[in-house]
């Protein structure tokens, strides 16, 4: 039985967030009846009302639908960590009896008795489970997926099977994320694990309580599973994999002694050529026209996941060729000049020091000798505390470095705790603190970048539009 067939009204408290919108999705297009809360409109939840979706912005209990207050026992209220403790839509519904789960509890119900595919690690979840959404979607494999991104080539972050798709039969491919130990809700059976860097040490304290739950994680791979596992990850998690998993280390050479790798890797204009190989077999000239070693480490474990689904090398060939990645992750805004001497503007989600020294070492290379600016927003209190020497050596990649002030999410403000410990650090030679319309201004009257990136997970994109015209007039003398 359908785990969740017993709650017709489906009520979000942040419905706005990625992840959560993707649930509200699923449900409307199961016969919910879906609405919700966010603080402010966006894109995304402008999309979900356009949708049919109810969403309210003023925090008030008569904004709960009428059909939300009288049915509390027919009601699932789904929250995301980001509401503030003292919501009084919140408090109304704790105080009602409703039942209300994490979104991570609802994916967990959702997942049960279907074969899952998790994707787990302190970053590359979204891309490489897009990757894998893609890849079986391009093949025609029956398969649904929750994304934490806009997947390019779906237009969304659902994947919805084929209405005759058998459910016990389905793969559905889902985010495993490690915020609060929220990936223990599932039991997948094939896990990738992208990373066991430090983060998130507001709730685990340290590196090896995080490490633990990522041990805990793997050691729920359903029997006869696979873990499909980075090469640099902690070594005691691919050991935790219970007996008869199979366990497959994946890397960029086979140098690094991955069973899993990549050869006669190129890079030519934005597109990068490799070779595959691993346990499945190999895979001749793929090319993916998402740029970055990252993204070629991220493919071979999406595709490994497709050649146990089934797929041949042609098939792989084809779909890989195809994908466009997802929204904000290396995402191409304007490019102009010419091949020899570029103008460009990318825009990306890093908000890892990790994951910003991936994505601007791959810039230098795609673009070597340019004049790279970097627009850096720090996500949340803790993490700028916890890694700000991190972050400044990877944004001192950049020739030119500015930040904005922290973007706290969830967090309050910490004493002392602020962009400026970053800046301090970063030894680029020019570097600056300034705000977004500043930083528009100076856009328009100090040129003197080649390759401009906003990088961040606040709400660093809503500069993207506003920059773009700017750069669009500058470069092309037209309005984009």
């Amino acid at each position: 039985m359908n785990p969740v067939a017993a709650f017709p009204h489906v009520f979000f408290l942040g419905i706005g967030g990625i992840g959560m919108s993707a649930l509200a999705r699923w449900f409307q297009a199961n016969g919910h009846s879906v609405s919700g809360y966010d603080k402010t409109p966006t894109p995304l939840t402008e999309a979900l009302s356009a949708e049919g979706i109810a969403v309210h912005y003023e925090d008030a209990v008569a904004n709960i639908p009428v059909e939300v207050r009288q049915n509390s026992a027919q009601t699932l209220v789904v929250l995301t960590p980001a509401i503030p403790q003292d919501h009084q839509e919140w408090a109304w519904l704790r105080e009602q009896g409703y039942d209300i789960r994490k979104r991570s509890q609802v994916l967990g119900l959702l997942t049960q008795g279907r074969p899952t595919i998790a994707v787990a690690g302190t970053h590359g979840k979204t891309t490489t489970s897009s990757m894998v959404a893609h890849l079986l979607h391009h093949a025609g494999v029956p398969s649904a997926a929750f994304l934490g991104g806009i997947a390019v080539n779906l237009g969304s972050n659902l994947l919805l099977p084929p209405a005759s798709a058998p459910t016990a039969t389905t793969p559905v491919v889902v985010e495993a994320d490690e915020y609060d130990r929220s990936f223990l809700t599932l039991f997948p059976t094939v896990a990738i694990v992208t990373s066991t860097d430090a983060d998130h040490l507001d709730i685990y304290g340290h590196k090896e309580a995080l490490v633990e739950s990522f041990r805990q994680f793997v050691g729920q791979i359903q029997p006869g599973g696979t873990l499909i596992i980075n090469h640099t990850a902690d070594p005691s998690v691919a050991a935790a994999a219970p007996a008869g998993v199979q366990v497959i280390r994946y890397g960029l050479s086979p140098e690094q002694g991955p069973e899993l790798y990549a050869d006669h890797i190129t890079a030519e204009g934005h597109r990068f050529r490799f070779n595959l190989h691993g346990p499945q077999g190999s895979v001749e000239e793929l090319e993916l026209a998402v740029p970055g070693y990252h993204n070629v480490e991220n493919m071979l474990a999406a595709a490994c996941v497709a050649q146990l689904h089934g797929l041949s090398a042609a098939q792989l060939q084809s779909a890989v060729a195809a994908y466009r990645g997802v929204k904000r992750r290396f995402e191409f805004i304007l490019t102009a000049g010419t091949p020899g001497k570029p103008k460009v503007y990318v825009d990306d989600y890093a908000h890892h020091p990790r994951e910003i020294e991936a994505f601007l070492r791959s810039l230098r290379a795609l673009y070597p000798g340019r004049q790279l600016r970097v627009v850096f927003q720090p996500h949340l209190f803790s993490r700028t505390r916890d890694f700000a020497p991190g972050f400044a050596e990877s944004l001192s990649l950049a020739d030119e470095v500015v930040l904005l002030d922290i973007y706290p999410a969830r967090e309050l403000p910490m004493p002392g705790v602020t962009s400026e410990l970053i800046l301090s650090q970063i030894t680029a030679p020019v570097k600056s603190l300034q705000t977004k319309e500043e930083i528009l201004r100076n856009a328009e009257t100090n040129p003197n970048f080649d390759v401009l990136a906003t990088v961040g997970a606040g709400d660093i994109d809503q500069l993207v539009p506003r920059l773009r015209n700017i750069l669009n007039l500058r470069w092309n003398g037209a309005e984009a």
